[in-house]
């Protein structure tokens, strides 16, 4: 009987010397895991924001086919972000108001993130001579983002200049002396 007691108590303490470590491996495991939300592989915003900047960075120095490429992928992405978050919102409507709120707010930041791209592509088609290219992004930008907002602003300006439109839209003037 005694050493049936020692046998329990031994295992007890082996036991609890290996509990820490073992907890400290699954929360490493489960942050490895999370392989979507790194900064600059992922699938988020951030990943996104890395793509413009690459894109950027082709344009900068000339490579406009490449910062084509980079801007198509950063489109691409962000609207099937833009796509998922709004599932997820819909989804969880009604059940639990936090998982519908951080959905519509990285929703928000991913439109954000497609005009600010819409806008990046349409500059390159400008500067390829390819208006006739430019116009439907940026008419989705207006769309997107309401002409009453800087990103649908500058792109109807955008339109003005290339001449698909005529009128300058006046509430753009009046805004800039808020």
């Amino acid at each position: 009987m005694r050493r049936r007691i020692r046998m329990t108590i031994f295992a007890l303490l082996l036991g609890m010397a290996f509990a820490p470590s073992q907890a400290l491996a699954e929360k490493n495991r489960l942050s490895n895991q999370k392989v979507l939300a790194q900064q600059s592989s992922g699938f988020n915003s951030a990943a996104v924001e890395a793509l413009i900047n690459q894109g950027d960075s082709a344009a900068a120095s000339g490579k406009l086919e490449e910062a084509k490429s980079s801007y198509d992928k950063a489109r691409k992405a962000s609207k099937q972000l833009l796509a998922f978050y709004r599932d997820l919102s819909g989804s969880f409507r009604g059940l639990d108001a936090r998982i519908p709120r951080e959905m519509d707010t990285k929703g928000r930041n991913a439109l954000k993130l497609l005009a600010k791209t819409n806008l990046r592509l349409a500059a390159v088609f400008r500067r390829q001579n390819q208006p006739e290219v430019a116009v439907p992004v940026l008419v989705e930008v207006i769309k997107l983002m309401t002409p009453a907002k800087p990103e649908g602003q500058k792109a109807y300006q955008g339109l003005l200049e290339l001449g698909f439109v005529e009128t300058p839209y006046a509430a753009a003037n009046r805004s800039s002396f808020r």
